[in-house]
């Protein structure tokens, strides 16, 4: 039996699909919507808009700051965005149609880490899990104008 190495959450959000998407493909927005608490700022030499491929820079604080680089692994316009960075788990966004306004999915999948156990150990999808529930919660306010999390970086 195969240990299932994913959490995710879901929100609906009252707005369009597209919108939410341009907004995670925007690395600047990626702090303004970190519901964690470490995503500290976009490196400044990045992309403007993510695609297939495409590498970006993120600050982090996690105790202490730190930089890490990640590259766009799964793409498909408006409907699903992935990054993954050295260590190799992904975060993933999945878009979906429904009634009063889109579905929001975030996932942390670790099954493609380099150290999985180790990421278990430490208690990591756990607290992604609440973090990610934070996020979608930013995303929300920021892409509907509401909440406090509704003014750019």
């Amino acid at each position: 039996m195969s240990k299932t190495r994913h959490v995710s959450t879901s929100r609906v959000i009252a707005a369009d699909r597209q919108a939410i998407f341009d907004l995670l493909a925007d690395p600047s927005m990626h702090p303004v919507i970190d519901g964690s608490g470490t995503v500290t700022e976009a490196v400044t030499d990045g992309p403007e808009r993510l695609a297939e491929g495409v590498s970006f820079g993120m600050k982090m604080k996690m105790g202490a700051p730190y930089s890490v680089d990640n590259t766009v692994v799964e793409f498909e316009e408006g409907r699903r965005i992935a990054w993954r960075h050295f260590s190799g788990h992904r975060w993933r966004y999945e878009l979906e149609d429904v009634e009063g306004g889109t579905k929001v999915t975030e996932t942390f999948d670790w099954s493609t880490a380099r150290a999985k156990l180790a990421l278990e150990i430490a208690g990591f999808p756990k607290r992604n899990l609440e973090g990610m529930r934070r996020t979608l919660e930013r995303l929300d306010a920021q892409v509907t104008g509401t909440g406090e999390s509704s003014g750019r970086p």
